[in-house]
């Protein structure tokens, strides 16, 4: 057969190859045209596209994302359009990569003894903060324990960690230190520092106010052991527990001029201990006292465990106020005065000693006090 024929032949079986052809190649050029329109409107967004979107330099964009551009003197607004801007764009930065050329990671911690409600109130409230400065936030618990306190500064080092937040921690001098060995910013919230900026509640005068409020509760204060107030939970070698209980006398003095030794029962949080020491108490007295005062809310859910198995008549004789807030707490069948630690301003106080670059300092944040609601009002 010639060639001739063959090609005849050919195009006979296929008379349209010539525009199935045509149709390919036009079909393969619109497909790598959308392939290349999705890729460009898909792949990850760098500042530089977030710096054209917005009509800002590079550098302000880096700025505005790693938290420094108050330092820069950019502001809030232009700083506020950028983050919304990369939020748009899901724009994440290679932390291990920006720590390699830059020794900063965008790694800013949070180190808490334990996630009671307090401390988880605290978390959440910087874990904001730290996202609306384009960071990234790590949050740990080292359970009051000052060698988990260590290692765990000593890890997050490795990663060039660019600041840590200390939340009620046990050994606050020897953290700061270690911190400032290396050169890693740091503040510490609930406990203050000689060495360092520093945030707390006004625990004393807090103390003071609640336990007017449950002596106002009692009436007449008797001579008897149970005629009194009792102080239950914390740890007197912190801070925070120590000026409670100074809080605590002062209003005790100032009303009936005496506080025995064994009012104050203040060894640990531990819940578990709080249900035994109550319930100790409770044998010990042949009943409630006419008043407790209930050191933090971690303490409160101990005591409820046993205060939960007494009549209605005994809890109603007895005036109970807790240094921390639990919304619950007014539904319960026994009126509970509160003293509400500010979680959001610790930490913005926190935040702005530390931008601040502040020199060692210890700003107090006054507590709010929530007043039982009896229950006669309550049923209404």
């Amino acid at each position: 057969m010639c060639d001739y024929a063959l090609h005849n032949r050919c195009c006979k079986l296929t008379p349209n190859a010539g525009t199935v052809s045509r149709e390919l190649k036009k079909s393969l050029s619109n497909g790598l045209t959308e392939f290349a329109i999705y890729m460009t409107e898909n792949q990850k967004k760098t500042i530089y596209d977030i710096a054209t979107r917005v009509g800002a330099s590079p550098s302000t964009v880096s700025a505005a994302l790693n938290g420094t551009w108050k330092k820069r003197r950019i502001s809030a607004a232009t700083a506020e359009k950028i983050i919304e801007v990369a939020r748009d764009y899901g724009y994440s930065a290679n932390l291990q990569a920006r720590a390699l050329r830059t020794s900063r990671s965008g790694l800013v911690a949070l180190l808490v003894p334990e996630y009671n409600r307090f401390f988880s109130s605290i978390a959440q409230t910087f874990s904001r903060e730290v996202r609306a400065r384009g960071q990234c936030p790590v949050i740990i618990s080292t359970a009051r324990n000052p060698e988990e306190e260590r290692a765990t500064v000593a890890d997050l080092m490795s990663w060039s960690i660019d600041a840590i937040f200390f939340v009620g921690s046990v050994a606050p001098d020897a953290l700061s230190l270690q911190c400032q060995a290396a050169g890693v910013a740091h503040v510490f919230v609930d406990q203050p520092c000689a060495l360092a900026p520093s945030v707390v509640t006004d625990s004393r005068n807090g103390a003071a106010i609640l336990t007017r409020e449950i002596l106002a509760s009692m009436g007449p204060v008797g001579t008897g052991p149970r005629d009194t107030v009792y102080f239950l939970g914390g740890d007197q070698s912190l801070p925070s527990t120590a000026n409670r209980i100074e809080g605590f006398r002062d209003a005790m003095y100032a009303h009936v001029g005496r506080v025995e030794p064994t009012q104050i029962m203040a060894s640990t949080y531990d819940m578990d201990v709080a249900t035994q020491t109550i319930t100790a108490l409770y044998h010990r007295l042949g009943g409630l006292p006419r008043g407790l005062f209930i050191n933090s809310d971690s303490v409160f859910e101990g005591a409820l465990r046993f205060l939960a198995t007494l009549p209605q008549e005994e809890l109603a004789a007895c005036a109970i106020g807790c240094f921390d807030y639990e919304p619950l707490g007014q539904l319960l069948r026994f009126p509970v005065h509160m003293m509400r630690q500010r979680h959001k301003m610790l930490v913005q106080r926190a935040f702005a000693l530390l931008e601040a670059n502040s020199p060692p300092v210890v700003e107090m944040v006054q507590p709010e006090f929530y007043p039982a609601l009896l229950p006669n009002l309550s049923r209404k």
